[in-house]
Parts: structure tokens; sequence; C-alpha cells
């Protein structure tokens, strides 16, 4: 999104479409960051979890992430509505 790209540098083009796990986070966060969106989409809510994330120039820049389920009109999981301040 526009935030993920005014953090980390790049372009929205080069984050639109990309796995932010997989592609922005460093390996020794990956799992962490990755159960904390995973809990999300079983309910459960993750305020002020911090994590790097990389700029494109190599920059550290600490993240602070809240995670919350977010749900479709019946209740049902429809995503995850996550919220990073830097």
């Amino acid at each position: 999104n526009q935030k993920a790209a005014e953090i980390t540098g790049r372009s929205k083009a080069e984050v639109m479409g990309h796995y932010l796990v997989a592609e922005f986070i460093s390996p020794d966060y990956r799992e962490s960051v990755e159960a904390v969106l995973n809990n999300a989409l079983n309910g459960i809510v993750t305020a002020n979890f911090e994590f790097p994330l990389y700029t494109k120039q190599g920059e550290r820049v600490e993240v602070l992430l809240n995670a919350t389920t977010r749900r479709d009109g019946n209740g049902n999981v429809s995503g995850v509505v996550g919220v990073g301040q830097d």
C-alpha cells in the first residue's frame, strides 16, 4: 500500500501486489510477523507488535503493527486489517 511504499522508499508499483512478509521483512522476523497475521485471520487481535522493515537503500525502520480480524456483514472472516506505524 501507499504507506509501505513510503516507509521502504519504493514506488507504489514496487510494493502493490507483493507479499509483505516474504519480500520486505528480514528472514529473522518473517515467522513472527506471519504468526501475527495468521492470528488475526483466526480472530486473535495483536496490538503494538514491533518489527523492522528495510528500505530500498538498506536502512532499518522500526514498525509498530496492529493486526485485527476483518469480518463481512455476516461475521465471517474476510481478511486482516493491518495498521503499521513507523
